[in-house]
């Protein structure tokens, strides 16, 4: 069993066909590091809460949880909510590790899938 996880987090919205988005990076994320725990959460609007996420992931058996916020720029979501949310929850876990990656911003990777939606349209 994984003791690292990745909780990937966004906005939430009351579509749930936006919210299945997330859904479906967190599928493709565990086809590619199939050795972690991957879970999703929304800041608000739809479960499963940050909370949520971060006690799915330890429930889980994850001692070190890296929370992903999915967002584009480092806009106050990413810079200053996701972290709160997550500070609050890991007090719950003093001994599991949790940290909070930067958001996608400016990546190679990103001009990558820009170029092939391009492409696509």
């Amino acid at each position: 069993m994984s003791t690292r996880a990745i909780l990937l987090v966004d906005h939430g919205s009351r579509r749930a066909e936006a919210n299945a988005v997330l859904d479906e990076v967190a599928a493709l994320l565990r086809r590619r590091v199939p050795e972690r725990i991957v879970r999703v959460a929304h800041m608000e609007l739809a479960p499963p809460s940050v909370a949520e996420g971060i006690e799915a992931c330890v429930a889980a058996g994850a001692r070190e949880i890296v929370v992903h916020p999915y967002f584009l720029a480092p806009g106050s979501h990413g810079a200053r909510d996701v972290p709160a949310l997550v500070a609050a929850a890991a007090r719950r876990h003093p001994a599991v590790s949790i940290r909070v990656s930067a958001p996608l911003g400016a990546h190679e990777g990103l001009v990558d899938a820009i170029l092939a939606r391009v492409e696509e349209a």
